[in-house]
């Protein structure tokens, strides 16, 4: 491709090859000898970086084009679920009673866990009621070895849920426990990580596994968390020598069972692994059981068996049963700082029926499409994109950077921006952006902005192909220049998936090019 570079600062030269190249020849060939290096030969790249205030494009290079977006999709969902729910909303979940409860405290009846949607359902928040979280997300836990636990019970909703019961004078429940799970209708995820979503998540609706090396040659410690009746663990995992390597193992062994197998080096960091359950309703049900008798209840019903929706009343008769207890969340504005910061793809992936439910329908479609109605309303251009679901990872997923600014752009003119963009990872600080610049780099703390990565095994040559590397947000510059940017590029080869930083890496070199230089 020949470029042709403008000479004045500012001045526009459009190209038909679709480049536009601003701000002066010194900025346009730092980043063309960025992007048209040898290890994106085969690369597409988008970008776009305008004035925060004007709108005024500073630089530009297939702006109108589709880039698989990854998980910059969520900069959408997020957007769309600010606009329904608003940042301060609440979920609430309830727990009703079906039948009488005598002086005694004994209820012949069930108990009714009614799933609201609450995306932490109280497992993730702090002493001050904030979402709390770690950089690299136990939900990613399967795919690397850098996943941490944060440090909330998991269990902690369905504790405080099992302690006001038992505080409303319930000593024993002679009936049942059910979930009612039935808030939307079932889908699955866009992204990797656990993938079934329902309107009641426990600890995201997996069983986190940790295994500490021990001494080589004795078993290693394999624990998992939370611990349940309902899961049997059974581990034979080895501490290998301090060289010997780490390969570990998780399969599902029968009804309930979770056979780990393998090895961990002497000296490693405590591995997370996860295991996502069959049935989100069924483990939770069992969970509320065991946590209504941590808390003194007595119940009959047994946590071994699974959750039945036939057994539940229709909807409407909820407002006729009395309320025994229910559990708040967090303002939703801390829900989405945990999806924005560390990706979370299950949660991004809920937001559209939560959407749709706000709106009186309940299905993926109807979501997707009222997130189009609120693109419209943005001033985004909607036809220009494609979207399968709210996290990011599906096939159908397309976007352009025009667009992708344009709706960054109008999220600053709300009044819940605040929320918005101070949920967005800090370059070099927090979040998926955490390390993408070094600690002294210049750039470090200046731009909030969503990363994005996306990509497959390439079995024809055992390598890898990085559909795509991303990232979108604001910028203030060196000299004080407030900007919008997106960066997108889409189809490298990678000789293998650990290099997927490596590209995000040059990303954070872009950006530290665009602050010094504008």
């Amino acid at each position: 491709m020949k470029r042709i570079r403008c000479i004045a600062v500012r001045l526009t030269l459009v190209l038909s090859c679709g480049l536009v190249a601003r701000a002066g020849e010194e900025l346009d060939a730092k980043i063309a000898s960025v992007v048209d290096a040898d290890a994106f030969k085969q690369a597409h790249w988008g970008i776009l970086i305008v004035d925060r205030g004007s709108g005024d494009v500073l630089y530009e290079r297939n702006a109108d084009k589709l880039f698989a977006p990854a998980s910059t999709t969520k900069l959408y969902s997020v957007a769309a679920a600010l606009d329904a729910l608003g940042a301060d909303y609440r979920f609430e979940t309830p727990v009703v009673r079906r039948g009488e409860l005598d002086g005694n405290g004994v209820l012949a009846g069930d108990l009714i866990l009614v799933g609201s949607g609450d995306l932490t359902f109280g497992g993730r928040s702090d002493a001050a009621g904030h979402i709390v979280f770690k950089d690299s997300d136990h939900t990613y836990a399967n795919g690397n070895e850098t996943a941490e636990l944060t440090d909330p019970d998991p269990l902690g909703g369905l504790n405080e849920l099992a302690r006001t019961v038992a505080s409303r004078g319930i000593q024993r429940v002679r009936g049942e426990v059910w979930v009612d799970d039935r808030l939307f209708e079932r889908a699955e995820g866009s992204g990797s990580g656990p993938s079934r979503i329902t309107p009641i998540l426990v600890n995201d609706n997996v069983i986190d596994i940790v295994i500490r090396p021990t001494t080589p040659g004795a078993a290693a410690e394999v624990v998992c968390r939370p611990e349940t009746a309902a899961y049997r663990l059974d581990a034979q995992v080895d501490t290998a020598a301090k060289d010997g390597g780490t390969s570990v193992e998780i399969t599902t062994a029968g009804p309930g069972g979770i056979a780990v197998r393998g090895r961990i080096a002497a000296g490693h960091r405590p591995l997370v692994r996860i295991y996502e359950v069959e049935n989100a309703a069924s483990f939770a049900r069992s969970l509320f059981i065991e946590a209504l008798r941590r808390a003194g209840v007595v119940v009959d019903a047994s946590p071994l068996v699974a959750n039945r929706t036939s057994a539940l009343p229709p909807f409407d008769e909820y407002k006729k049963l009395p309320r025994v207890a229910v559990l708040q969340s967090p303002p939703f504005a801390e829900s989405a700082r945990l999806i924005l910061k560390v990706s979370h793809n299950l949660h991004a992936s809920t937001l559209p029926l939560l959407v749709a439910v706000k709106n009186g329908k309940g299905t993926l479609g109807d979501g997707l499409r009222l997130e189009r109605d609120f693109l419209i309303r943005a001033g985004v251009d909607a036809a220009t994109i494609s979207f399968g679901g709210g996290a990011g990872g599906s096939r159908a997923d397309y976007t352009t950077p025009r667009a992708t600014v344009q709706l960054l752009r109008y999220m600053r003119t709300r009044p819940d921006f605040a929320a918005y963009e101070q949920a967005l990872p800090v370059l070099g600080v927090d979040g998926t952006l955490a390390t993408a610049v070094k600690a002294d780099s210049p750039a470090r703390g200046k731009v909030r902005a969503k990363t994005g990565t996306l990509y497959w095994d390439n079995g024809l040559n055992g390598t890898s192909l990085l559909t795509s590397k991303a990232l979108a947000g604001y910028m203030t510059t060196a000299s004080g220049r407030e900007l919008v940017l997106a960066m997108f590029v889409n189809n490298a080869h990678l000789e293998n998936a650990g290099q997927t930083g490596r590209v995000g890496r040059v990303l954070g070199q872009l950006c530290e090019l665009v602050y010094e230089e504008l």
